[in-house]
């Protein structure tokens, strides 16, 4: 039998974030759930923030791998330990970049309902995906990432 958690890494994070945020779209249709009208303007002008920060760094923390030809796959060995640019501060600028456009486009779209389903995708990540992408980067690069590692935060 197969290893449930090697299964589960197989589906692309950014489809993580995007089946979690429809499932609250869904959920958002079904139950609405509304702020005042005040918090609506300021979640405008806060969302587009987000959104626009958060696309940067996962932007960013990809073009950097793209650059170093190493790959972006869980799981996978990677060619290269990226530890410049936005993996300075921190080791997954990725995932710190899609959280934050989520929420800048729940924010921009003035919905609850996925921003109360995030943690159960930040879990699913640390869990799960992150658990895995550790255990293969310590395998390929040993003492190099350990260091590393202990230098730079997971999140933020």
């Amino acid at each position: 039998m197969k290893n449930p958690i090697r299964f589960m890494v197989h589906v692309p994070v950014p489809w993580v974030f995007v089946l979690t945020y429809l499932l609250g779209a869904a959920l958002q249709s079904l139950r609405p759930w509304t702020i005042s009208p005040a918090a609506a303007r300021a979640s405008v002008i806060t969302g587009g923030v987000l959104f626009a920060v958060g696309a940067v760094i996962a932007g960013w923390g990809l073009m950097i791998f793209h650059k170093a030809r190493t790959t972006t796959v869980p799981g996978e060995s990677s060619v290269k330990l990226v530890t410049w640019g936005p993996y300075r501060f921190t080791r997954n600028p990725m995932y710190v970049g899609l959280s934050l456009a989520y929420l800048g486009e729940a924010a921009l779209l003035r919905q609850i309902w996925p921003v109360l389903l995030l943690p159960v995708t930040l879990a699913y990540l640390n869990l799960t995906v992150i658990a895995v992408e550790e255990a293969k980067l310590q395998e390929v690069f040993h003492d190099q990432y350990e260091r590393y590692r202990l230098r730079v935060r997971r999140w933020v």
